[in-house]
């Protein structure tokens, strides 16, 4: 696209997109407990996001919300039942 009226950019993985220079100048992403996470947008002058928690294991709040779906225990306990 080089000399051509064109607004193109490169796709980046994620990886890239938080080493790139504007990104990075930007505050775009913050890392925390060693996972690098986007930051809270929209940003704005006056109210500050709180800090990005870092995520969860995979399956730790499974039983808080099918509980707060109004599951039973012993339906929860069949739905998260490991196969053999």
């Amino acid at each position: 696209f080089e000399g051509t009226d064109a607004c193109v950019a490169p796709v980046l993985t994620f990886s890239e997109a938080a080493a790139h220079d504007h990104l990075a100048a930007r505050k775009t992403f913050v890392s925390n407990g060693g996972i690098q996470q986007a930051a809270p947008a929209p940003r704005f002058s006056r109210s500050a996001a709180r800090p990005v928690d870092a995520p969860g294991a995979p399956g730790a709040d499974t039983q808080d919300i099918l509980s707060s779906l109004g599951l039973s225990d012993a339906e929860i306990e069949a739905a998260t039942k490991k196969a053999p």
